[in-house]
């Protein structure tokens, strides 16, 4: 059984909630849980997961980087939340933990930025050979019911911003959509 893997969607895609539920049904089961999140990450709450999708959250231990983090001995499962916003040396130290020490590690985050380029993190887990696991959602453009695999990011005015940072936070600022809505807004491309 592979004990690396990445749940990926979109914004919206419950990607929290999901690992709510996972570390609920383990913590079920008797395994040992550990979740972390990048500190970077402190939009609902600076020590817990929190989901959009409804009132769950779970406590967890927010850290800037891998570097001291050790997992506890009688850890079974590892839930990484945000998992984007992290390096591909914390990715390395992700795989270290799973391989050679044994625990289970699930991480959750999104694979494309606004831009379309893939996070450093999560293509290092694509590199490193984590089972992949696509979490779907549909675009929110009003009346679409195509799958949402791409984020547009937009100003104040309502406008696309096509260039800048790629770690920004923040979700009103940002709507999920299918690839024929984000080529028609971001490249102008006129769409059948």
């Amino acid at each position: 059984m592979a004990n690396l893997h990445f749940h990926y969607g979109v914004m919206g895609s419950s990607k929290s909630a999901i690992l709510i539920i996972a570390a609920h049904n383990f913590r079920q089961n008797k395994n040992h849980v550990e979740i972390i999140k990048p500190a970077f990450d402190n939009r609902f709450a600076q020590s817990e997961v929190v989901s959009r999708a409804g009132n769950l959250s779970v406590p967890a231990v927010a850290i800037n980087n891998l570097d001291d983090y050790n997992i506890a001995k009688n850890t079974d499962v590892l839930l990484v939340d945000e998992v984007q916003f992290f390096s591909p040396k914390d990715i390395d130290k992700l795989v270290e933990i799973a391989d050679i020490q044994g625990k289970l590690v699930m991480c959750y985050g999104l694979m494309v930025d606004s831009n379309q380029s893939i996070f450093p993190a999560s293509q290092r887990l694509v590199e490193v050979g984590a089972k992949l696991h696509r979490l779907e959602s549909n675009c929110q453009i009003d009346g679409c019911m195509h799958l949402a695999t791409h984020h547009l990011r937009f100003d104040a005015n309502g406008n696309v911003i096509r260039k800048g940072e790629q770690f920004a936070l923040g979700d009103s600022n940002y709507k999920s959509v299918c690839r024929q809505h984000f080529n028609q807004m971001y490249y102008q491309k006129t769409c059948h």
